[in-house]
C-alpha cells in the first residue's frame, strides 16, 4: 500500500523515528492507527451510554417523574454543603 503524507505529517514521523520510541515509519504508522481505532471505539461507548442516560431521562418524563428546576437545585445545594461541612 501506498500513501502520501504532507510534508509537515512526514516530518512527525520522522521525529517519532529518530526519538527512538519506534524503528520505523511503519511502526508510527501502525501506532497512529491503533490509536485512531481506540478513540473511535472510546467515542461508540460514550455515545451509546449518552443514548441510554437520555432515554432514561425520556421515560421519566413518560411517567411524570421530573423535578422542578428548584426542588432539584436545592437538593443539589444541600448535598454538596453536606459534602464540604466540617464534622463535628
Amino acid at each position: 500500500m501506498k500513501i502520501s503524507l504532507a510534508p509537515e505529517l512526514e516530518r512527525r514521523i520522522a521525529e517519532k523515528v529518530e526519538s527512538g520510541l519506534h524503528a520505523n515509519a511503519s511502526e508510527v504508522v501502525r501506532e497512529g492507527l491503533r490509536l485512531l481505532l481506540e478513540t473511535g471505539t472510546l467515542q461508540d461507548r460514550q455515545l451509546a451510554q449518552l443514548r441510554a442516560d437520555i432515554q432514561v431521562g425520556l421515560d421519566q418524563a413518560d411517567r411524570d417523574e421530573l423535578l422542578d428546576g428548584t426542588a432539584s437545585r436545592e437538593r443539589v445545594k444541600a448535598a454538596l454543603t453536606a459534602q464540604v461541612s466540617p464534622r463535628t
